[in-house]
């Protein structure tokens, strides 16, 4: 079965919830960990989600009417599952 894919501001508020449990010692040692496995894939994602903005971004160029025009094909929107 195929995953939902989550949103840059779902993983990002679920970064800083792991990052919160684990500062704060509410959790054990070996779930920490695992909650640090978490975060270090949520990054990942985060970091290929704005990477694809960064891209889309860039083939955006201002035209001589100063109105944003594609200057290019935008990459296909195939975020990775989570």
């Amino acid at each position: 079965m195929a995953k939902k894919k989550m949103s840059f501001e779902q993983a990002l508020e679920r970064i800083e919830e792991i990052v919160s449990q684990i500062e704060d010692g509410s959790v054990p040692l070996e779930e920490s960990i695992e909650k640090y496995a978490e975060g270090t894939k949520l990054i990942d994602h985060c970091r290929t989600v704005l990477g694809k903005a960064e891209k889309k971004i860039q083939l955006l160029t201002k035209g001589r009417d100063q109105e944003l025009e594609p200057a290019g094909r935008l990459p296909e929107d195939d975020m990775p599952e989570d």
